[in-house]
């Protein structure tokens, strides 16, 4: 089980911009903000983002958000759109993953495979 999740940015601005706009979509917001990292969550922060420490290079992960229903798949989509994400796959059910598995890939600003997904089992 997932407690929470960190990543690094290379753009601050442009990663906090995205991620405040397409969790937001989501139901989720900033609760920790100490100026170059931030914590999002519903109730606790669950996901953050902070800006680059080291010269690594910054390999593309993939990130799953919780959608609560099919609806907010395509908010989250439609919120990612807006601000310029390259579109991975649009949203639509994925029957190879499991019935009722309905997402939308997209990449953040520094290239990672973001989704949303609602599982919508009977």
């Amino acid at each position: 089980m997932l407690d929470h999740l960190s990543i690094q940015v290379e753009d601050f601005t442009a990663a906090s911009a995205f991620y405040d706009t397409v969790l937001a979509s989501l139901g989720s917001r900033r609760l920790l903000d100490f100026g170059e990292v931030i914590g999002y969550g519903d109730d606790l922060p669950r996901f953050w983002i902070g800006t680059a420490s080291d010269r690594q290079p910054n390999r593309p992960c993939h990130i799953a958000f919780t959608a609560p229903d099919r609806a907010g798949v395509h908010a989250f989509f439609d919120a990612a759109v807006a601000l310029g994400a390259d579109v991975l796959h649009e949203p639509r059910s994925w029957p190879e993953y499991h019935p009722g598995y309905y997402g939308a890939f997209v990449r953040d600003p520094d290239g990672n495979n973001v989704e949303a997904v609602f599982h919508d089992f009977p």
